[in-house]
């Protein structure tokens, strides 16, 4: 070995001056990093400036190469192995472009792997964020310049960072057309196998459970009263820790995403989101594919792949961070970046030592996202439900813990598993609540029509519960000598409930037209409904409009009767009876005539209305309806609904477990033109 200057010929002094641009570069955005160690790369600047003025100093000059025979160059593989083989201390070998040519027994020890896996990668790939930008420049300058160099760095152990000092030193060696550097490390803090003093922090968890940990060494101590707690657990207490650490985390990953009545997409992405920033990682990301997997937004990607949204994105609480997250959320997963790649793949992805920082994507101010969080490695699952990709679980950490491992990885795909299932239950539940919704409103009149001397209002309510269309009905129409009102109630829920509703609705409608009494009209309906395998329950209404009252002939079949609200606020409930619609050939409804002054209101409603309960499920009932009516009673026949429909949630803390109907009719004061 021996050291000697580069050759700067034009190819050289090229390269020379693109790798200076890079590690310029690179030096600012380590200058941008959470908690950036602003001295070493202040030193490391002015590496830089040394180096460029050493290149300009030797521009043009040539250095001859010295000779040597086989028997040195056998001489200095010889000192290599033994070097490389036998050395006390952890020691590096770095090609030109500062890749791990070989690494000893010591060095893979330090980081807590194992020489093979180092071997190829960029030494600055095993350095904390804060400080690569800085090492990467003075490995330049040892290369360039050929003087030994001391640098600080923390290396990214499997558990925890190792804080060491590095000696750099350029060599030759023969065969060899470049110069290469030895690193040789000497530690500042306690080895990995050292445990670390003092209390085991929630987010250390990723590297040493805190919480199993806590659980074993408790159980040891109950096991042993009396006696002192060892210093640290043994290995394999330390093993099934983790192991139990991870399957708590499994465990509160699926009381998050199932504890909701109804499965909600955001609520569990956002649950998930903030469980593996809490337990696993420093950030994560969560990417989407838009409802049934097809295109977002943004439209498809290409060749037809269903973009991804970002939809959370979680880290640490403090203000850069909160800062950075919001950012973030707003840029998209690029077709090149890790997160898509997964998505479209299929297969997960674990990079435990970062060394490109571009596989999140940039920001939009250009700066990789790896460096503007500081993350040195990221772990990128499918969410997938066994069909079909919906997306991606991303986590990110900064090394403080160790880097990802398989054990994380095969957590994660759990996990992405467990929310492929419960958005998949999520976007079916929506469809079907919208397709329940299309077919209600179909069953509903669009608006109510505008009769003569009366004032006509309605109010609906869905169940808060269950995505089926409800079995509620009304209409108001046109008879064959005045106007109809009826509402009813189909046995049952979904589209066969939907199906009979619509039969008993437009079946009245149509009988209105040759029958004027209500009694008549409800018979007819009977008869078309005999075939069909529910039954139903409706009040109606026929109007005979005078000039100054409402004569109101009522027909009932097994439905709560109308209500009758006086101008003066006083209350009756008209007879009650009949037997449901659709159950006997033999029907006959209950009966009944009501006479309407100016200012009196008719009430029609459904069994919804008596039948909603509070927490210790007592039911709304009759009398807690009528004490509603009359406290509206003044008001308009939308107010006195709007009424009964607050006394109603208020009562059942609004969780209406069925459907609710209620029409109103308030005859006018007779106009004076």
């Amino acid at each position: 070995m021996r050291d000697q200057p580069d050759q700067l010929e034009p190819e050289t002094l090229l390269r020379e001056i693109s790798d200076l641009e890079g590690r310029i570069g690179e030096l600012r955005q380590a200058a941008g990093v959470p908690e950036p160690d602003l001295r070493a790369t202040l030193d490391a600047a002015l590496v830089e400036l040394e180096l460029a003025l050493t290149v300009l100093r030797t521009m043009g000059s040539e250095h001859a190469g010295e000779q040597g025979g086989s028997a040195a160059a056998e001489t200095e593989r010889r000192v290599l192995r033994t070097v490389f083989q036998d050395a006390p201390v952890p020691l590096f070998l770095l090609d030109r472009s500062t890749s791990v040519r070989r690494a000893n027994r010591q060095a893979a020890s330090l980081l807590g792997t194992s020489a093979g896996y180092v071997s190829g990668k960029q030494f600055t790939a095993f350095c904390d964020m804060a400080t690569r930008a800085a090492v990467r420049s003075q490995l330049a300058a040892v290369v360039r310049t050929g003087r030994r160099r001391r640098v600080q760095v923390r290396f990214l152990g499997r558990d925890r960072p190792v804080d060491a000092v590095v000696t750099l030193a350029r060599v030759w060696i023969r065969g060899e057309p470049d110069p290469m550097v030895v690193v040789a490390a000497g530690p500042l803090n306690p080895t990995p196998d050292e445990p670390p003093t003092g209390p085991v922090t929630v987010k250390q968890a990723k590297g040493r459970p805190a919480a199993a940990s806590a659980r074993a060494e408790a159980a040891r101590a109950e096991a042993a009263p009396g006696k002192a707690a060892p210093a640290a657990a043994p290995p394999d207490d330390e093993a099934v820790a983790t192991i139990v650490h991870r399957m708590d985390v499994l465990a509160t990953a699926s009381e998050l995403l199932l504890d909701e009545p109804v499965f909600n997409e955001t609520v569990a992405v956002r649950r998930c989101a903030r469980l593996l920033a809490a337990e696993l990682a420093d950030w994560a990301f969560i990417d989407l594919t838009g409802p049934n997997g097809g295109p977002s937004a943004s439209g498809p990607g290409a060749g037809g792949t269903p973009a991804l949204r970002r939809q959370v994105v979680m880290g640490p609480e403090d203000e850069h961070s909160v800062e950075a997250a919001r950012m973030l959320e707003e840029v998209q997963p690029a077709e090149n970046t890790l997160p898509h790649t997964v998505y479209a793949t299929r297969q997960s992805a674990l990079r435990p030592h970062l060394e490109n920082l571009d596989v999140l994507g940039v920001c939009p101010d250009g700066q990789p996202i790896c460096g503007k969080i500081g993350v040195t490695s990221v772990l990128s699952v499918p969410i997938e439900d066994g069909d079909r990709s919906l997306g991606t679980i991303t986590l990110a950490a900064s090394g403080e813990y160790g880097p990802f491992d398989l054990m994380d990885l095969g957590v994660v795909q759990r996990l992405g598993r467990y929310l492929a299932l419960v958005i998949r239950a999520a976007r079916l539940y929506r469809r079907r609540a919208e397709v329940a919704e299309t077919l209600q409103a179909g069953l509903l009149p669009k608006s109510l029509p505008v009769i003569p001397g009366v004032r006509v209002a309605a109010k609906y309510l869905t169940a808060t519960h269950g995505s089926e269309v409800g079995g509620d009905f009304y209409d108001v129409f046109r008879t064959e000598d005045g106007w109809g009102l009826i509402l009813g109630d189909v046995c049952g829920k979904g589209e066969d409930a939907a199906a009979v509703t619509s039969t008993a609705r437009h079946c009245a409608r149509l009988a209105s037209r040759w029958r004027s009494r209500p009694a008549e009209v409800l018979g007819m309906v009977n008869e078309a409904l005999l075939d069909e395998d529910r039954f139903v329950t409706a009040v109606m209404a026929g109007l005979s409009l005078e000039p100054d009252r409402v004569v109101v002939s009522l027909g009932t079949a097994g439905h709560p009767p109308a209500v009758v609200v006086r101008a003066d606020g006083m209350i009756r409930s008209a007879s009650r009876g009949g037997v449901p619609l659709g159950l006997f050939e033999d029907f006959e409804p209950g009966v009944d005539t009501v006479e309407l002054s100016p200012g009196d209101t008719l009430v029609l409603h459904s069994d919804g209305v008596l039948e909603a309960c509070d927490m210790l499920r007592q039911e709304f009932g009759q009398e807690r309806l009528l004490e509603a009516l009359a406290a509206h009673a003044g008001d308009t026949p939308e107010g006195m609904l709007a009424g009964v429909e607050q006394a109603l949630l208020d009562f059942c803390d609004g969780d209406l477990r069925d459907d609710v109907s209620m029409l109103a009719l308030r005859v006018e004061a007779p106009s004076l033109t």
